[in-house]
């Protein structure tokens, strides 16, 4: 007998979210969006915080109404037709997987640094099938494996953050104050208007994985309450936190020297004589990645048993416990193929894996535009509260500027690739989807058709009795009782009784 875990709290969910969101996207890849916008990246982070505050109490609203495991594919859904949320749901899950196997390879590559002699395929195939089976304990376990994750590199950050605000001030002994440091030879914007509409798209890139608190709300403790309050922690922490730590590097290093791949606070702390910082950093950035591995493969199970359950995946991956085991292998299993591909034809994974940002705008966006037509048409949620203020004209504001960044990847190096391959996604999954209509059409025309062929056989042979029943006055029901063959071409009957 299955016995259901206790739900996850808001803590839970808060950790679960910062341990997606906090990665190498932030320790690593906000090097590209700081040289590209200098310090105006502050405002870049401090739109893009906006842009999530927006988006997660759109999707908290409906969450409230209704805490479905699919959560922002299922309300896709029920706005705008079957279609849509097959699209979304499976362009979100391919892209995901794309994306989290690319991390695979980025965490071989950076233990590689400890062991030359490693085999890549090797180390990203373990650290894919350890995921894989983590996710496999269940939501509760894997929340706290998740919360200390999670807590090592809010620690990281913080720590970076108080390191640095010492060494501005001069407290640290036989250290000069570094005062203003970079800045006070930096232009505000020096790449231009274009460099700072580049950042941002990286910027997104770098709160990307929020959405893990919809598709967790239905294993959480009352996620009318819970899932308000998670978000609302949620926000607090990240944008928070982004804003003061990206602060601390403008002062520290000039934007122009960060490069991406070296981190950017390896490199502020290395331009400060901290030279262990590399050392704590990459052990940090492992950390981080795989802590971000974790919560999506979390995410990527519920997102398959929805599909699942809808009949929008194979029968076969339905599950019936609590913890969608045969969707998370799946997902793992495809991890794998990934990364068999990226070993095989790189030029080709390269550009299948960028649509993983293409996938996590595409779906950002949808869940707006999903969320727009749910206020129209229930207002806000049974028993809860319009948690965002501004409707409708924020979430057109924000719906308008996902879509402005989603057409502007292609002016963002590296991203143009992940523009085409998330379009070329999005064609093959929506034929993918007419197709099974067609085909699900088809089988349910055939299956009517046997149902009236042996229905009009069956009315046929009646009609063909109910004369001599008539003739004789012997009806079904009456003491005469129904008629059959006695074997002789006559119909006899309950009483024996013969009619030619």
């Amino acid at each position: 007998m299955n016995v259901k875990q206790k739900g996850l709290s808001a803590r839970h969910l808060t950790m679960m979210a910062l341990g997606t969101v906090i990665g190498g996207s932030f320790f690593l890849g906000s090097s590209v969006a700081i040289n590209a916008a200098g310090p105006s990246v502050l405002i870049a982070y401090a739109v893009g915080g906006m842009m999530v505050y927006f988006i997660l109490y759109a999707l908290s609203e409906m969450t409230v109404a209704n805490a479905d495991a699919g959560s922002f594919r299922s309300f896709a859904g029920e706005a705008f037709g079957r279609g849509t949320g097959f699209v979304v749901g499976w362009v979100y899950w391919t892209g995901m997987v794309l994306a989290m196997s690319s991390e695979a390879t980025a965490v071989s590559i950076l233990i590689r640094q400890w062991l030359p002699d490693l085999s890549l395929p090797l180390m990203g195939s373990i650290i894919i099938v350890a995921v894989t089976l983590l996710n496999l304990l269940g939501a509760r376990s894997l929340s706290r494996l998740e919360s200390g994750l999670a807590a090592v590199k809010l620690l990281a950050v913080l720590s970076f953050i108080v390191l640095a605000l010492l060494l501005i001030a001069g407290i640290l002994t036989g250290r000069a104050p570094v005062g203003a440091g970079a800045l006070k030879n930096e232009a505000f914007m020096p790449g231009g208007f274009a460099g700072f509409a580049g950042s941002m798209l990286i910027v997104m890139f770098t709160y990307a994985g929020f959405e893990i608190i919809g598709l967790a709300a239905s294993e959480a403790d009352t996620p009318k309450e819970t899932v308000p309050r998670a978000i609302r922690n949620t926000v607090l922490s990240l944008v928070g936190l982004y804003i003061a730590a990206v602060a601390m590097l403008t002062v520290l290093v000039p934007t122009a020297s960060l490069n991406p791949s070296v981190s950017p606070f390896v490199a502020a702390l290395n331009a400060r004589g901290f030279g262990w910082a590399g050392t704590a950093l990459n052990i940090v950035l492992i950390t981080a990645i795989i802590s971000t591995m974790l919560a999506a493969m979390f995410g990527l199970g519920r997102m398959m048993r929805s599909l699942t359950d809808e009949g929008m995946a194979p029968r076969w991956l339905k599950d019936k416990t609590d913890v969608p085991y045969r969707g998370i292998i799946v997902s793992g299993l495809a991890m794998l193929a990934a990364l068999g591909v990226g070993l095989l034809f790189p030029s080709v994974y390269l550009f299948l894996v960028s649509s993983g940002g293409f996938a996590i705008l595409f779906t950002y966006a949808v869940i707006m535009a999903t969320h727009i037509r749910f206020r129209s048409k229930n207002g806000c949620p049974p028993d809860g509260k319009c948690q965002l203020w501004g409707f409708p004209y924020t979430s057109v504001i924000v719906l308008i500027l996902l879509v402005l960044a989603i057409a502007g990847m292609p002016f963002v190096q590296g991203q143009g690739s992940g523009l085409i391959a998330g379009i070329i996604l999005v064609v093959l999954f929506s034929i993918a989807y007419a197709l099974t209509r067609l085909f699900g059409k088809r089988e349910s025309e055939l299956y009517y058709s046997k149902l009236r062929t042996r229905y009009s056989a069956e009315m046929s042979r009646e009609l063909s009795v109910l004369p001599r029943q008539v003739k004789n006055n012997i009806y079904p029901g009456e003491t005469g009782g129904s008629m059959r063959d006695d074997g002789k071409g006559r119909e006899e009957n309950d009483d024996g009784e013969r009619y030619e």
